[in-house]
């Protein structure tokens, strides 16, 4: 990562109650309740504390959990992950390795083909990129995760807004 993603006061001071709950004190959101769980557009999904890219849409699948899941972090580095012993069972916890938000836990149940894992990540903690807008928000870089198709849709899709 070229960028240094920090929590600062000024970042927590600008998040909505729910998104404090679950980035800094380890909450969930209620299941199908959220921004995210069925958001099928293209685009990145950024840590909504320091704007650390996390997630790719690309990597998005329906898990039928009512939470977004994916099958792996944006990049290798882009999350931690720490075993969680709430609620009397051990799972991992996910966590952005910039800010140290909570993002939600990874479970092993995931598609297989895709390495078995899910990312299952509460939308309160992320903020969607869209595709037509990864430039503009300084994401460029991301553009590339996107085929042809996709990067063409998602263009005009933003001229016929303006």
């Amino acid at each position: 990562m070229s960028q240094d993603y920090r929590r600062t006061p000024e970042a927590i001071a600008r998040l909505t109650p729910l998104q404090r709950r679950v980035t800094q004190e380890d909450a969930t959101e209620p299941a199908f309740m959220n921004q995210y769980w069925d958001n099928h557009e293209p685009g990145i999904y950024v840590d909504v504390v320091s704007g650390q890219p996390l997630f790719a849409s690309t990597d998005k699948f329906e898990s039928r959990s009512g939470w977004p899941s994916f099958t792996k972090p944006i990049e290798a580095d882009a999350v931690t992950e720490k075993v969680d012993r709430s609620l009397f069972m051990k799972r991992v916890e996910v966590r952005s390795s910039g800010a140290d938000s909570h993002l939600g836990h990874v479970f092993d149940d995931g598609p297989v083909e895709a390495g078995g894992l899910r990312y299952c990540m509460n939308s309160a903690a992320l903020r969607f990129v869209p595709l037509a807008e990864l430039e503009e928000q300084g994401y460029g870089q991301y553009r590339s995760l996107f085929t042809t198709t996709d990067a063409a849709s998602a263009t005009s899709e933003k001229e016929d807004a303006s």
